[in-house]
């Protein structure tokens, strides 16, 4: 294995993964988040982490790719940009996926935070 590479942005842009918030890491001028999702709940909401990754119960069936569009548009909303800003990467057919948001790192980890609380 050779060595890892940087995920250092510009010079101004430190490094902001955070261990307390394992679901988050900056990439460029936005973030990543590792999700678990439930379908199928009676309402959206984040229950938490789980290995590694925000769980989010989906009030969608995973069918036709309707929690996927349902994660995209909760995610939108809740962190307060358009769909458009929101872009899911990998795991179209699975429970774990990786999605990248045009927000700062420090919205995004502020709303993470939030959300974890009330999940409590």
């Amino acid at each position: 294995m050779g060595p890892r590479p940087s995920r250092r942005g510009p010079s101004n842009n430190r490094m902001m993964d955070s261990p307390d918030l394992p679901c988050l890491s900056a990439r460029g001028d936005g973030v990543l988040l590792q999700i678990s999702v439930m379908p199928n709940a009676k309402r959206t909401a984040v229950d938490g982490l789980h290995d590694g990754a925000l769980r989010v119960r989906l009030a969608a069936p995973p069918i036709d790719g309707r929690a996927n569009e349902a994660l995209v548009a909760w995610l939108a909303k809740s962190l307060g940009v358009p769909r458009r800003d929101v872009e899911l990467l990998r795991g179209e057919s699975s429970r774990r996926k990786q999605v990248a948001v045009a927000v700062s790192y420090d919205a995004a980890a502020r709303w993470v935070a939030e959300m974890l609380k009330a999940s409590d």
